[in-house]
This record gives C-alpha cells, sequence and structure tokens, in this order.
C-alpha cells in the first residue's frame, strides 16, 4: 500500500522530549506550520509554560508529562493524543540523554537508565503509534551519527543509538512486509548546539564538549518537519554525519586511530567539572526552554548543503557533492597515514 502522508499544517504530531533541544526546535517549528501539537516531556512546569507560548501564538498545542522510559507512560500519551484529536499523523521519538566516562568506570545503573531512555523510549514510541496509525503516517526516531561509528567517551550512547538504528530497520521491514501506509525514518544528526552536554551525566575530571563541525538545530527540526511529509529511510542532518558513517564503513580501523589521537582531547573542556554538577539522566534540566546552548568554542553552521541535496537537491548536484565526501573521506585517510610514518 502507497504510504501518503498530509501536509504538515493538516497534521497532529507527537513529539517527546519536547521542552529543549531538537524537540523544543520542532515544537515550535511544526506549530508555525499549522501542526496540531501533542507535547511530551518529563517537566510538567517547562510543558506548560512551552503550550502556554504555543498558544499565544495561535496553535494549538496539548501538554503530556511523559517519561518515556514507562510504557504506561507513553500508552497515556497517546490516549491523550487520540481523545484530543481522534488521530495521529506523525510521531516524533526525539527524548535523549548521553552520558559521559569510560564504560569501565560509568555505573550499570546509568547504562540502564540511559538505555530505558535512548533505547527503550523509543521502542515504546514506535509500537504504540503503530498501534494508532490505522490509516497509516509517520514514525520518526532520533538517532545519531553515531548509530553508525562509536566513539570513545560516549559508549554508551553510541551503543543506544546502534541499537535505535537496528530497532529502526527491523520494524520498517516488518511494516513493509504487512503492508501498512506507514513510513519509518531515523534521523542522523552530527553534532548540534543543544542542552547534550550539560543535559549529560559525567565522570570524566573535565567538563564535556562537543566537537566540531556543530550545526544548528533548526536543521534537525527542518529534516524531522521534511519527513512528517516525505517518506525516508533516513536523512543524515551535516555532512560530518554522512562522512563519519562512510569512514565507519571504508576504513573502521583507521578511524579506530584517528579516534583515539584526538577524539579524548577534543570531547573535553579546559576547565573542571564540578562536584555538584547538575544533569537530566533521572530527573529533568532545570535550565528553561532553551533551543541552543551558546557560548560554544567552535562556529555553529546554520545551513548543511549536504542534507539540501539529500532532501531537496537535484540528482546532479547530489552526485557531485557524494563524490566531494568520499574524498574528504580519502583524504582523511591519507593524512592519517602520513600522522603514523
Amino acid at each position: 500500500m502507497a504510504i501518503q502522508l498530509k501536509p504538515v499544517k493538516s497534521q497532529v504530531m507527537v513529539i517527546t522530549g519536547a521542552t529543549s533541544g531538537i524537540g523544543l526546535t520542532t515544537a515550535r517549528a511544526a506549530a508555525r506550520k499549522g501542526a496540531r501539537l501533542v507535547l511530551a516531556a518529563r517537566d510538567s512546569d517547562a510543558l506548560d509554560q512551552l503550550v502556554t507560548q504555543l498558544r499565544a501564538d495561535g496553535a494549538e498545542a496539548l501538554a503530556v508529562p511523559v517519561d518515556v522510559g514507562v510504557r504506561e507512560q507513553v500508552e497515556a500519551l497517546a490516549r491523550a493524543a487520540m481523545e484530543r484529536h481522534g488521530r495521529i499523523d506523525t510521531w516524533v521519538n526525539n527524548a535523549g540523554i548521553s552520558i559521559y566516562g569510560r564504560l569501565q568506570e560509568v555505573p550499570l545503573a546509568d547504562q540502564e537508565r540511559l538505555f530505558q531512555t535512548n533505547f527503550w523510549g523509543i521502542v515504546h514510541g514506535s509500537l504504540v503509534a503503530l498501534e494508532q496509525m490505522k490509516d497509516g503516517g509517520a514514525i520518526i526516531n532520533l538517532g545519531s551519527e553515531v548509530s553508525d561509528r562509536a566513539v570513545p567517551l560516549q559508549g554508551m550512547y553510541s551503543a543506544s543509538k546502534h541499537a535505535v538504528k537496528g530497532f529502526t530497520d527491523a520494524l520498517r521491514m516488518e511494516i513493509e512486509n504487512d503492508g501498512k501506509p506507514v513510513s519509518v525514518t531515523l534521523i542522523k544528526p552530527a553534532g548540534i548546539d543543544t542542552q547534550f552536554t550539560s543535559h549529560a551525566r559525567n565522570y570524566m575530571k573535565n567538563e564535556p564538549e562537543l566537537p566540531a563541525p556543530l550545526y544548528a538545530p533548526e536543521l534537525v527540526a527542518d529534516a524531522i518537519l521534511y519527513a512528517a511529509e516525505h517518506p525516508r529511510r533516513d536523512i543524515f542532518v551535516g555532512g560530518a554525519s554522512r562522512l563519519i558513517s562512510l569512514e565507519g564503513m571504508i576504513m573502521p580501523r583507521l578511524l579506530d586511530k584517528f579516534m583515539n589521537l584526538f577524539m579524548f582531547r577534543q570531547q573535553q573542556k579546559a576547565q573542571l567539572s564540578a562536584p555538584q554538577r547538575g544533569d537530566a539522566l533521572y530527573k529533568p534540566g532545570k535550565q528553561g526552554l532553551r533551543q541552543r546552548e551558546g557560548g560554544r568554542s567552535s562556529k555553529v553552521h546554520e545551513h548543511s548543503a549536504y542534507t539540501y541535496l539529500t532532501t531537496r537537491g537535484k540528482p546532479v548536484a547530489l552526485s557531485l557533492l557524494a563524490g566531494g565526501v568520499l574524498l574528504a573521506a580519502w583524504k582523511l585517510s591519507h593524512g592519517t597515514r602520513e600522522h603514523h610514518r
């Protein structure tokens, strides 16, 4: 059965992790396009504040406090959407969290909690959404550039995003085999200027940092809303994300060596981590409705030619861009070999 997705302006859209970063940016962008929103997060005060703002601007929005790691709460989210609107057109599984530190130094309870949010939250959301999408719709899951290639010091986060990719791919095949008109898209952002590092639990001596290049959360929101209208298997947000994926496939061992040389240092700031540093692993962060972290040492890119061309570009331009990405991967390989001589 062919998948036919409605324009965003005609959709009922559920978004988890809606009170900060990518989720908040997507909620505001979808509201501007006219979508009817059902927004979920753990922080009920922040949710109410967001919904009040959106309604003041003429949008229709409903706040539903939810911990996505708890299946019953995700089911309650779906019921709230169905009771209010009678259908769900797009479900965006965005909620997520990270932990910085060597795997042997991160307590098992923290590792399990991360998976409860990052992996099981997406499993719960996807399967609950699918139950409601009798007439079709879009399930959009937030993966990462580390869905294809793990990085050190965020090992469990990398593992969870690998698991998200595996689950998403398997779910897509089963839906296609059943002939259901539901698209399943995996979004793979590169480093994004959000509260990712300040929300993450940290077991390093220094404060965590996102290595360059960094991109604006608006680019991810745009990719999500594109996938809500156009069935896509996956979308890389930022050329750096696609490059990391290609390098991981073409030269995995060389990339191991490159990351050992640079990624331990590049993921840490010069400043020491505060002894009573807060995070959002078990409780929501209390930093207000913020789309961006700001104060980065590296430039934040507001545009991505790669993402634009892969979603809206022409075939010839896309072929040239793909050639450029492969050339960049070769240059990195050559440069790393020269470094070891």
